[in-house]
């Protein structure tokens, strides 16, 4: 449950996924987007989730591809919420990428765009059986999906 120190191909690869289109959007952010009010705390506990996660993404080999048993359905799920990910991002890119457009809900999935890799490295460390990404990823859901909020509430209040 500790794990086992390693690298992960699996982790490079979630973390491509992540980083990808975050670098794409940092050329398309929209209109009116600002951090300067985010709260203090969110941030703290997202930037300190961002790091731990990457890290430990990386650095444990158990998140890579085994034999298969019942725990490769928790990777299935992983990659499921990964894919849907993606397509969010597909989604946003194709839109007039409004602040409203970022901070959307996703088939049903709230502030998507936080939500859904936060769902996907949980996931990912439930299959790893690492519980160093399990607490991590929810240090970084806290702040991450809480900025979402906080933005996505902000938006809905000025309407």
């Amino acid at each position: 449950m500790l794990g086992h120190f390693g690298f992960s191909y699996i982790g490079l690869f979630f973390l491509l996924m992540l980083f990808i289109p975050n670098f794409i959007w940092t050329k398309r952010q929209p209109r009116g987007y600002t951090f300067k009010f985010e709260n203090k705390i969110l941030v703290f506990l997202e930037k300190l989730g961002q790091i731990l996660v990457t890290t430990t993404a990386l650095i444990f080999s158990d998140f890579n591809l085994h034999d298969w048993s019942n725990w490769s359905y928790w990777l299935i799920a992983s990659i499921f919420f990964l894919s849907l990910y993606e397509f969010w991002w597909f989604r946003y890119f194709s839109s007039h990428q409004t602040l409203s457009d970022f901070y959307s809900d996703f088939f049903g999935i709230p502030v998507a765009g936080a939500t859904l890799p936060v769902i996907a490295f949980l996931l990912l460390g439930i299959y790893g059986r690492v519980i160093w990404l399990i607490i991590f990823t929810v240090i970084l859901g806290i702040g991450h999906i809480g900025i979402h909020l906080q933005h996505q509430h902000e938006i809905t209040s000025f309407k």
